[in-house]
Formats: structure tokens, C-alpha cells, sequence
């Protein structure tokens, strides 16, 4: 199978949110489940806080006006706005006050802060039954672009070591790992015993 009947575009399609919240909780639901779930919930929230402007998808069987399933989505941080958001106070409006408070300590763990200069992805997420097509790749190659058109003189991102196949799509695409960070007391509590910085350098135009 090929990537030839795969669009990709900036920004999310009309209506697209529960699906791609739905990707979204299918690739990071482990890592995010203590967080936000039970999945319901999870997928609820994402879909209710998530910033267009900061996705790129990959549509399939579409018209090439923006139709089709979304197959693939991948979100970046810049500029302070990331996919998802959702401060604190959304956080404990959808879960209440007493379950939200170590909901948002825990979301806190997982925050990244973009440098001066630097795009940070906040993963890629592509659908199970399109995985081995490519798309993953074109997703990350419309990122580089944006990350070139802001300026930016490098692309960061985490992978967890549970996620060997995501580090490989990266190493594949010019990432390369610059620290590793052993997290054993997070496995209980995140589902993950590290995470690998993976660092891109991007030439501005």
C-alpha cells in the first residue's frame, strides 16, 4: 500500500475532533490514562481542547478539498499553545475538584516546554489498520515545513522506551537521541521507565 490516496493538511477538518481525540487516546491512552481516564472521559476531554492551529493531518479517501477519514493526525507546540489544552480549572470542571487535583499533578509531569527557537512535537498518532504506509512520515515532513516557516532551528521530541517503533519512524527522519532519562518510579504511575530526547535541526528558509 502507498501513501498516494493520503492527504495531508494543517489544521483540523470540520467536525474531526472526536476522531482524532479517538487517535490520539489509542496512541498515548496508556501513557495518559491515570491522567484523564477512564477512556471515555479521556477522549471527551481531548476532543473538548484541542487547538486546530497546532495539528496536522492525514485524511484518506478524500476529494482533495479536505474530505475523507481522518487517518493520522500529529500536534506541535509553539508559541506557548499546544494540540491539547486545558489548564487546571477544565481539568477539575470535567473530573471534580478532589480527582482533578492529582489529575492535573500528573499532566504536570508530562509538560513540555518548547526552548527559544524550538518546535516541539507533541506526538503523531495514525491509525492502527493504516500504520505501514508511510503516513507517520508524511505527518512529520509537514511539520519540518512548519517548523522552517516559524523559524525554528530545531524540532524536539520524547519517546518513551516502550515505544521502539515510534523511535525508529524518527531515526528514520533525522532525529537523533541527545539524552536519555531513566524514570523507573513513573512505570506505576505512567506506564513508561524512560524517555529518550530525540533532537531535529532544521535549515530557516
Amino acid at each position: 500500500m502507498t501513501t498516494e490516496s493520503v492527504e495531508v493538511r494543517r489544521g483540523l477538518p470540520e467536525g474531526a475532533a472526536p476522531r482524532v481525540a479517538e487517535l490520539y487516546w489509542e496512541a498515548f491512552g496508556g501513557k495518559l490514562g491515570l491522567a484523564l481516564g477512564p477512556a471515555e472521559a479521556g477522549r471527551r476531554f481531548i476532543a473538548g481542547h484541542l487547538h486546530p492551529d497546532r495539528a496536522v493531518t492525514a485524511l484518506s479517501g478524500g476529494d482533495g478539498q479536505g474530505g475523507g477519514r481522518v487517518v493520522g493526525v500529529a500536534g506541535y507546540q509553539l508559541a506557548g499553545r499546544g494540540l491539547v489544552g486545558g489548564d487546571a480549572a477544565a481539568v477539575m470542571a470535567q473530573y471534580g475538584r478532589v480527582r482533578g487535583l492529582y489529575r492535573v499533578v500528573l499532566l504536570a509531569l508530562l509538560e513540555r516546554t518548547p526552548a527559544r527557537g524550538e518546535l516541539v512535537m507533541d506526538g503523531i498518532a495514525v491509525d492502527p489498520a493504516e500504520r505501514s504506509r508511510g503516513i507517520g512520515g508524511l505527518l512529520l515532513r509537514e511539520i519540518e515545513a512548519i517548523a522552517v516557516e516559524q523559524r525554528c532551528r530545531r524540532i524536539r521530541l520524547d519517546v518513551v522506551a516502550e515505544n521502539p517503533r515510534a523511535r525508529e519512524l524518527y531515526e528514520k527522519h533525522g532525529f537523533r537521541a541527545v539524552r536519555v532519562q531513566r524514570t523507573p518510579w513513573l512505570r506505576d504511575v505512567l506506564g513508561f521507565g524512560g524517555v529518550t530526547t530525540m533532537h531535529k535541526e532544521v535549515a530557516a528558509r
